[in-house]
């Protein structure tokens, strides 16, 4: 409602002479471990073999494509670090992460992982989620917070959307009431 998923399409269309990978937050997959990074991972899995023995083992593990144990969650996050880092020696990579906030705690915790360690690789990530909170995976990382649009962007955008005018009074309850937020305008 505010923008976020629209500023993810933005960098999207910016990026030319990269590759996108998408991957958004499912809410009735919050219980599965490593769902979010299968979604983005699937894509690169041609690059698996090419990682080290160990990390290649634990994503396979991971993603259910090897039986074994569970796997250690650092050895998965370094596997889809380098296996991001592969993919991005053919071009750039921009890994575009929308609803982090339905994400299971696995995958957010690996992708958030990866973000902080990214130093030479020509990999971007831009995570979008709905409210931030204290003591999430994402603490830490440089953020820009979209807010609602001001009172007086507000009225323009509902009074483009309103076929007749509306009372004063309604008006400003409406926009007090939605906080600027233009889905709901």
């Amino acid at each position: 409602g505010v923008g976020k998923t629209a500023l993810l399409e933005y960098v999207a269309e910016l990026a030319s002479g990269c590759r996108i990978a998408r991957i958004g937050g499912v809410e009735s997959e919050m219980e599965l471990a490593f769902a979010g990074l299968h979604q983005l991972c699937a894509p690169m899995l041609d690059g698996l073999d090419g990682l080290p023995g160990p990390q290649g083992n634990a994503l396979r593990v991971a993603f259910g494509m090897q039986d074994g144990d569970a796997p250690d969650r650092f050895l998965v996050a370094l596997a889809v670090l380098s296996l991001l880092a592969e993919a991005a020696e053919a071009e750039p990579l921009i890994c575009l992460v929308d609803d982090v906030q339905w994400l299971d705690r696995a995958s957010a915790q690996t992708l958030a992982f990866v973000a902080r360690r990214l130093l030479a690789e020509r990999i971007a990530m831009v995570f979008a989620v709905r409210e931030p909170t204290d003591g999430n995976e994402l603490t830490g990382l440089p953020e820009l917070v979209v807010r609602g649009l001001a009172d007086g962007d507000a009225r323009v955008l509902l009074a483009s959307a309103m076929p007749g005018r509306l009372d004063e009074r309604v008006l400003d309850q409406i926009v007090a009431e939605t906080r600027g937020n233009p889905l709901a305008l």
